[in-house]
């Protein structure tokens, strides 16, 4: 989706490598059992998936938790009946849609601010098209702009 909407190529050679070997490190001294409650507790506390495996890297030392519980981050939180209604993808362009429409009720001559939320509302409705495509959203479900902001608080 990158490459659609950008005036470049848009094609960087920079990413992430994950490690070699597909094991917990031997110097990890806790359980997946405990790793599986504090992802639950983090969940609960408000944090999306991506910001639970932020958390866990930086102040618990948790390299990867599929290697180390066997599960991703969402497929424990869904298990747990924790998981988000709305995918995260989803729920972040809804709220740049949300913060761009906020902008525009202050200042309506801003042009490129009505042609990006365009943009990324055409990026909304392909995105929900996909998820409704693929049983992750229900088939009625519908992004309207004017209850966009009450999706966001559920």
């Amino acid at each position: 989706m990158g490459r659609m909407q950008s005036k470049g190529k848009g094609k960087g050679i920079s990413g992430s490598a994950l490690p070699y070997k597909r094991k917990a490190p031997k110097w990890l001294t806790l359980t997946s059992k405990s790793i599986v409650e504090l992802i639950e507790k983090l969940a609960k506390k408000g944090l999306n998936t991506s910001q639970i495996g932020v958390q866990l890297r930086d102040q618990q030392s948790i390299p990867q938790t599929k290697y180390l519980t066997g599960q991703k981050i969402l497929r424990i939180l869904k298990k747990r009946g924790c998981a988000p209604k709305i995918p995260e993808d989803l729920y972040a362009l809804i709220k740049k849609a949300v913060q761009i429409r906020k902008h525009l009720e202050k200042s309506r001559k801003d042009t490129a601010s009505k042609f990006r939320l365009i943009l990324v509302e055409s990026r909304i409705h392909r995105l929900s098209r996909y998820y409704r495509r693929t049983q992750k959203l229900p088939a009625s479900w519908k992004y309207v702009s004017k209850d966009a902001s009450a999706l966001l608080s559920q």
